[in-house]
């Protein structure tokens, strides 16, 4: 099969094409011929030997980079039950492996596309868009009468987060980078735009919010942002730090939550909260339903083919993407429908 391969640490162009040998499933495993995989800033943070919070801290070249994608059963390990080949399935929490034609896979993380949902689609949407979901209804769940601070809010997750926000009846402030960002993000419904460039969002914050703060932050970006993120809250206020991608934060003082007005800090792993068959589907659930009943939107910035892996790297880390990317690897897409 074609694979891309990460054969030691460094830039982009360390990516290379190879062929290797189609993987076999193993008992509790189906093997998925991949027709699209998802570019995420982990992915290229393992490329560069940076060990990330959350991630493995073993992980040596060779390997295939790609921990997401989208595709078709075509082999079932043994005990697999619920399952059949021909089946169009998305995943996500794989560390590596989908930047390939084939990947095997854990079962219970498979789930299925739903018919007339382009397998695009939900492979751009599903993993960042079960985290919003989690983050917005299991972490803290939003409803009429909050505000919520979401940083980043055109980033992969950030739209799903404003989307999911809004459809919860909450006030959605956010952060952006660009006036690109600051449209698409009014777009979305987000109520207060805030071009972090320009101000500093928590004097911004304070401005929108009568001088209360928030209910809820949401920060994805980390080292960069978290202490004014804590300090953006009302008191007894949620601090939800979700990602790193300015840097680790590698710690929060417990003097700094009391002065802030006695709030609280969780700091939520996926595995935690989609670590389960039930939970994977019950997110993926509400979040496909979301996407064919029109209320959330799913941006994809670009596609690439397979054997640009590289170029794909690079628009990750411009930081200039308004939507996700992904890798072309197969051809069998479409929606699933039949006549």
């Amino acid at each position: 099969m074609q694979a891309i391969r990460v054969p030691r640490f460094g830039g982009a162009e360390v990516l290379e094409t190879a062929v290797l040998p189609v993987p076999r499933p193993g008992p509790g495993e189906v093997l998925v011929r991949i027709a699209c995989a998802g570019v995420n800033f982990s992915d290229v943070y393992r490329r560069m030997g940076r060990v990330r919070e959350g991630h493995a801290p073993d992980l040596l070249p060779p390997y295939i980079p790609g921990s997401e994608g989208g595709g078709e059963i075509v082999a079932l390990g043994e005990g697999v039950v619920g399952l059949r080949a021909g089946e169009r399935v998305v995943y996500g929490q794989m560390n590596i492996g989908s930047y390939a034609e084939y990947a095997v896979i854990p079962a219970w993380r498979a789930v299925r596309v739903p018919e007339g949902m382009q397998l695009e689609t939900a492979a751009a949407a599903y993993v960042q868009g079960s985290t919003a979901y989690y983050l917005s209804h299991w972490v803290r769940q939003l409803g009429p009468g909050d505000t919520c601070l979401i940083q980043a809010g055109a980033g992969g997750v950030g739209q799903k987060l404003v989307q999911f926000a809004k459809m919860l009846g909450a006030r959605v402030l956010t952060t952006v980078g660009s006036p690109q960002k600051a449209e698409l993000v009014r777009a979305l419904g987000a109520d207060v735009v805030i071009p972090y460039h320009e101000v500093d969002f928590r004097e911004a914050v304070m401005d929108a919010t009568q001088g209360r703060g928030v209910d809820v932050v949401y920060d994805g970006v980390g080292a960069t942002t978290i202490a004014r993120s804590i300090r953006s809250l009302r008191r007894r206020g949620l601090c939800v730090l979700f990602g790193v991608a300015s840097g680790p934060v590698d710690s929060v003082g417990t003097l700094d939550l009391a002065e802030a007005g006695s709030v609280f800090f969780t700091r939520p792993q996926l595995r935690h909260y989609l670590g389960s068959a039930e939970d994977i589907r019950r997110a993926a659930a509400a979040l496909f339903e979301a996407i064919q009943g029109g209320h959330l939107r799913v941006t994809i910035h670009r596609i690439f083919e397979l054997a640009a892996a590289a170029q794909a790297h690079q628009a990750i880390e411009a930081r200039e993407t308004l939507g996700k990317i992904l890798l072309r690897v197969g051809t069998q897409t479409g929606t699933g429908a039949t006549s």
